[in-house]
């Protein structure tokens, strides 16, 4: 289908449109945190990296990265257009993630990282991860 403004005004459209986070994937974390009785987290915590779960009292940060967003191996399908802009736009959030994981493990934290596509399912492999996490 063709495009029906030019590519100036397109990049514009697109520009102004805000995300959301990553709702849907915080919430299924949210009902395995809750279905396991994993508790003493935190969301929305001002630490470092904005990670989107922190057990304050194990300084433990978890962020869920997004299989698209983050470059999953498994995943992450390369868009056929604009190759040059997502490129980059993938090496920006990985090197992000590098010095925000880099960053908090030098201030005594321990991070933790989770694929979205570990939320499906069960979830088993990813509350072990949460589990044996907080039990260090």
């Amino acid at each position: 289908m063709v495009d029906v403004f030019t590519k100036k005004k397109r990049s514009e459209v697109m520009s102004q449109i805000r995300g959301r986070g990553n709702r849907g994937t915080e919430l299924r974390m949210i009902e395995l945190l809750r279905e396991h009785g994993i508790t003493g987290w935190r969301r929305n915590r001002p630490v470092f990296g904005r990670p989107d779960f922190v057990f304050p009292a194990e300084r433990v940060a978890l962020f869920i990265d997004g299989c698209f967003w983050h470059g999953c191996p498994r995943h992450y399908n390369r868009p056929s257009s604009n190759t040059e802009f997502w490129d980059g736009k993938l090496l920006k959030n990985r090197t992000r993630d590098r010095l925000v994981t880099r960053t908090l493990k030098k201030a005594g934290w321990t991070v933790l990282r989770v694929w979205e596509h570990a939320l499906q399912g069960t979830g088993k492999a990813v509350v072990a991860r949460v589990r044996k996490v907080l039990a260090h």
